[in-house]
């Protein structure tokens, strides 16, 4: 199929080749519409177009233009930095040694901060919020259903789930209530510029450190970037040397 002809323009043969090829163009987001009929279709068209006016730029001899002539400077320039770029930083390689000491340098900044799951009641007194707490301790009312009835904040609906959340995304009078009280005791209330609230922890993380077998790929990919810019520096100062004046 590939080599079966679906147009001639000028006498040339277009085939499905040519069109894949074309195809290797259309925007990464744009490729799952080629599963349409309507959609290939349409770019089938572009590509028929496309020669077409190629065609008409022969024939009215518009490479013969001072413009032509530029842009094909520009481009000749462009195509061959690209690959003299390839050709100097293609050929770097990356030793598991140097991934270690990569790894033991920067570990820290792979690490994963500390979390907390938490659910929360949010009222707008102390008064209020204290006769809340006293109703969930009496055993009156779970934590979920007094979320429901009585908190201001849309997670109420939710039973006052907040969901996890790391050090920094919250105010910190609740920060430090969520990340230093203890697991499954209510604290409050706590007063913040929102109002005052109950918080209930169920679970918490500490910081940690992912082992190296975990961010093998990052780590390689950090290294290979870090080593190609070294190699592209390097390269550039010698050509400055070389061809500046």
């Amino acid at each position: 199929m590939d080599n079966n002809v679906v147009a001639v323009v000028a006498g040339k043969e277009l085939t499905w080749a040519d069109f894949d090829e074309f195809l290797q163009n259309v925007p990464q987001e744009q490729r799952a519409y080629l599963a349409n009929p309507n959609a290939k279709e349409f770019y089938l068209q572009q590509m028929i177009a496309l020669h077409l006016f190629a065609q008409l730029g022969e024939d009215e001899k518009l490479y013969e233009s001072e413009e032509y002539e530029a842009i094909m400077k520009k481009a000749r320039r462009d195509v061959l930095s690209q690959m003299a770029m390839q050709k100097v930083l293609g050929g770097i390689t990356v030793t598991d040694e140097e991934k270690l000491v990569y790894y033991e340098a920067h570990k820290q900044s792979y690490a994963k901060g500390a979390m907390a799951h938490a659910k929360h009641i949010l009222v707008d007194s102390e008064e209020k919020c204290q006769s809340i707490l006293d109703e969930i301790q009496s055993g009156d009312k779970s934590f979920e259903d007094a979320a429901k009835e009585y908190s201001t904040c849309p997670s109420g609906q939710r039973g006052g789930d907040l969901g996890q959340f790391g050090k920094g995304q919250m105010v910190k009078e609740f920060e430090d209530a969520a990340f230093d009280g203890e697991i499954g005791v209510i604290q409050g209330p706590v007063k913040t510029q929102f109002g005052h609230h109950l918080i209930l922890v169920e679970d918490r993380s500490e910081e940690t450190i992912p082992e190296y077998a975990e961010i093998a790929q990052q780590i390689e990919l950090a290294v290979r970037q870090q080593k190609q810019q070294a190699a592209y520096d390097a390269k550039v100062e010698e050509l400055k040397e070389k061809y500046c004046e």
